[in-house]
């Protein structure tokens, strides 16, 4: 049998088997007992149902990934990807244009495939549970907003890297991470101004308690604050959040209405401090580092890798090119990909340490993000007990508990 064959699938298979046991074992630890910290904040009867929305998302996942596992393998020794390579090619296009429309079409099947699990996971897991406010209407717009956005942005984008792989020759890869690069700088720019305002409606925050204690805080830490935007996240989901992006000048830190609406004063001001802290220690430009570097290493082993013919035999390719070889690597990548995956989740985390300490020592006090936190992950249905696997595989933020003893220590 072919030796990339035997890669991709025991990749494919691993990938599997690990985030199994992962869900398993994550399964496995839910504790009944409600924990200490949480006594007085969320009931018996609350904390069986959260654990119940954890079993049931745990278990459709499992069924998602199963099946696609499936269908990936099947495509793969069917000759599927061989099938629509010929499919485009006889278009008689020009090698770019034939590439865009090789990714268009799977991307499609993509969808065809991945779109019943998304509606059933948010019409009924989630509406289930009282978390899904999103409508039909705005399910369908969302989706094909989200084309459009693939269509403007990832077109440009993957036409420019299949040329410069294609015609600039053995350093075709540096250029092409140089276009990426430029794009990874840019987009938390075109997500402020263009992309977020495409899916919500940003508000500034009305005067009041919350603007005037925010303003104080930012002036005591002497943190620039042009705006603070609510977002109406309520549209889709009485789930709520906060969030951080951009760079320099263009910044905008979020607060859903959702958090608005059910967070103290004090709570709301330990949460934007959270996301200041962020900003401080520059987390938003260390992450993006790590992802330039990442994205270099791997447009330099997918340089290795063009033209090998044993790659494309694997896949049962009539005709070797650069566009199918894109995506040949990327399931060639998974095992690299494994082994980094922990370690950037485990920096994420580590940040998000880092902010809490930043943010409670701004403060004078963990007292108010320890409650925040708290409420938050009531209201959000989290799970409280997630196994250690899970967390290093999945979990870009430390569990809550975790989070609550750091900033006790602090």
């Amino acid at each position: 049998m072919n030796m990339y064959l035997v890669i991709i699938l025991a990749a494919l298979a691993g990938e599997w088997l690990l985030n199994s046991l992962a869900r398993y074992l994550n399964l496995r630890a839910l504790d009944p007992r409600l924990p200490h910290e949480f006594e007085g904040e969320c009931d018996t009867d609350k904390y069986r149902v959260a654990q119940e929305y954890t079993r049931t998302n745990t278990r459709f996942k499992q069924v998602v990934a199963t099946i696609q596992v499936v269908i990936m393998a099947g495509f793969i020794l069917l000759g599927g990807f061989n099938w629509v390579d010929l499919m485009v090619r006889a278009r008689q296009l020009p090698e770019i244009w034939t590439g865009l429309l090789f990714f268009g079409v799977l991307f499609l099947l993509s969808e065809i495939v991945s779109l019943p699990f998304s509606i059933y996971q948010l019409f009924v897991i989630e509406e289930k549970y009282g978390f899904n406010r999103t409508t039909p209407g705005t399910f369908v717009l969302d989706k094909l907003k989200s084309y459009l956005l693939t269509v403007i942005l990832g077109g440009p984008l993957l036409a420019g890297i299949l040329a410069f792989f294609t015609f600039a020759g053995p350093f075709g890869w540096l250029w092409a991470w140089g276009v990426l690069t430029l794009f990874i700088i840019v987009i938390p720019t075109l997500y402020i101004l263009v992309i977020a305002p495409m899916f919500n409606k940003f508000k500034p925050l009305a005067e009041g308690e919350l603007k005037e204690a925010i303003i104080s805080f930012a002036g005591k830490v002497n943190f620039r604050l042009r705006t603070i935007f609510v977002v109406d996240g309520s549209r889709r989901s009485s789930k709520a959040n906060a969030y951080f992006t951009g760079l320099g000048r263009i910044k905008r830190i979020v607060l859903f209405d959702t958090l608005v609406e059910k967070h103290t004063v004090e709570e709301l001001v330990s949460v934007l401090a959270h996301e200041v802290g962020h900003y401080r220690l520059k987390h938003v430009a260390k992450r993006m580092v790590l992802q330039v570097m990442q994205t270099g290493l791997m447009f330099y082993l997918l340089s290795l890798f063009l033209g090998n013919e044993g790659v494309f035999a694997a896949f049962s390719m009539q005709h070797i090119s650069v566009y199918p070889a894109l995506l040949f690597f990327s399931l060639l990548y998974t095992p690299v990909s494994m082994l980094l995956n922990p370690g950037m989740m485990a920096i994420s985390r580590k940040h998000e340490y880092d902010a809490d300490a930043w943010a409670a020592k701004s403060i004078g006090s963990g007292d108010p993000l320890i409650s925040g936190l708290k409420r938050l992950a009531v209201e959000n249905m989290s799970n409280l007990t997630p196994h250690p696997l899970e967390v290093a595989l999945h979990y870009s933020h430390p569990p809550v508990l975790q989070r609550i003893h750091a900033l006790r220590r602090s």
